[in-house]
């Protein structure tokens, strides 16, 4: 069983949080809809799933600017997604 860093260093290993660019990265998805955890994944920004679930449970990661502490919540194009001072827009694929 590997052993994953905490929420805690995690969240040090990272940059300090700054304020979420004006204009967020776009990430496509094809379906209309991804959970939180994928995304995190998706978009580089954790390494893995375990990672994802750490710092959203630790309320690292904010949904259309509101704390999100479900690794399931959906995300549907339009949803902004931030951690660490990374901004994220889920687009759908081609747009």
């Amino acid at each position: 069983m590997s052993e994953h860093p905490s929420p805690e260093s995690l969240h040090r290993h990272r940059r300090a949080p700054e304020a979420p660019s004006a204009h967020p990265a776009p990430l496509e998805i094809r379906d209309g809809m991804i959970r939180l955890g994928q995304a995190l994944k998706l978009a580089n920004l954790v390494e893995d799933g375990a990672d994802a679930r750490a710092v959203i449970e630790a309320g690292l990661v904010q949904v259309n600017g509101d704390p999100e502490t479900r690794r399931g919540r959906q995300l549907h194009p339009g949803d902004v997604f931030e951690f660490s001072g990374e901004a994220v827009k889920v687009v759908p694929s081609g747009s």
